[in-house]
């Protein structure tokens, strides 16, 4: 089932990026569907049952406004840091303690803190995260963990878990 699943969601990909409804394009997209499911298919999610339930396309709409508004406020901190005369950082890798499980969870959480301007993250190692961060606020676990994760892992457990 998640086989024929990604290769729907290839092919809908496909056709979104070209937006061309030709026999060719889609015999193309076809092919480079299947190619893309033989290969890929092992890595896909394995309760595909869970992408047709609507409310995880409601918290990923909701999500991504939270993810748009993250990232506003991180850019205007950042710009603040590089155009102030003494340029204000406390760099470090802090150590982040996460409550998502599965690995698609760990991941979309761990690429949405290095989309954020002013952090990056390092490695996940279970649990944990290690992030880059240009403004360490606190030596607390938690609170630095809430400030770094407390937007996206709420959203990022009802979408993927």
């Amino acid at each position: 089932m998640k086989y024929i699943t990604l290769f729907i969601l290839s092919l809908i990909f496909w056709l979104l990026l070209t937006f061309k409804l030709t026999v060719p394009n889609i015999i193309v997209g076809t092919v480079a569907s299947v190619i893309c499911s033989l290969f890929f298919g092992r890595f896909f999610v394995t309760n595909v049952y869970k992408l047709l339930q609507p409310q995880r396309y409601f918290w990923f709409i909701v999500y991504l406004f939270v993810f748009i508004w993250e990232c506003l406020k991180a850019n205007l901190d950042v710009a603040y840091r590089v155009l102030h005369p003494a340029m204000p950082i406390r760099p470090g890798i802090v150590k982040v303690k996460t409550i998502l499980k599965s690995d698609l969870a760990k991941m979309l959480l761990a690429n949405s803190i290095t989309m954020t301007p002013g952090t990056i993250s390092v490695d996940i190692i279970d649990d944990n995260l290690y992030i880059h961060w240009i403004y360490i606020r606190s030596e607390d676990p938690e609170v630095y963990t809430g400030i770094i994760t407390g937007a996206f892992e709420k959203y990022i457990k009802r979408i993927i878990e």
